[in-house]
């Protein structure tokens, strides 16, 4: 289960950790763990249950978390400077643009704490996982195999009765 896990985990939090890629972030881990529960599945004869899904899923989010946090930590500048382009842009086309804004826009970003860093890692964690939980309900439905016979079985077909006499 960890090798499925880590690798759509891995991929979810390095594309939610992209600049301009990471504006799809809840899709990429709907998708991640969607393709963990489809790696789990493959190697599987048995069906996978929406509760196997949700499990995976959600454990795929938590990866996806840790990678994003280090994918932020490492692309914080970058995402920065877009953040100042756009409020930039949102004051030019504001009369009554708030100072304070202008003084951010105007601060240089320091070293990120360690405090940040765990109460980030800790929020999108809690996130990522719950997004992944849904994310493997959805896989487990795509890509769980079905039990022998294709579908589940519907309403029991009535008995023929008794030959009738004329």
């Amino acid at each position: 289960m960890w090798v499925p896990v880590l690798v759509g985990g891995t991929a979810a939090g390095v594309l939610s950790g992209i600049p301009w890629v990471n504006c799809l972030c809840c899709l990429w881990i709907l998708g991640g763990s969607a393709l963990a529960v489809q790696i789990y599945a493959k190697d599987r004869s048995a069906p996978t249950s929406p509760g196997d899904g949700a499990v995976i899923g959600a454990f795929a989010g938590v990866v996806a978390a840790a990678v994003n946090t280090m994918m932020n930590v490492v692309f914080q500048s970058a995402n920065l400077a877009f953040l100042r382009r756009v409020i930039e842009r949102l004051s030019a086309n504001m009369d009554n643009f708030p100072p304070e804004w202008q003084d951010w826009i105007n601060r240089e970003p320091g070293p990120i704490s360690i405090a940040q860093l765990v109460i980030s890692l800790a929020f999108s964690a809690a996130v990522f996982a719950a997004l992944g939980a849904l994310g493997g309900v959805l896989g487990a439905a795509l890509f769980g195999k079905r039990p022998a016979g294709g579908h589940p079985p519907g309403p029991v077909p009535p008995l023929p009765g008794p030959p009738e006499s004329s």
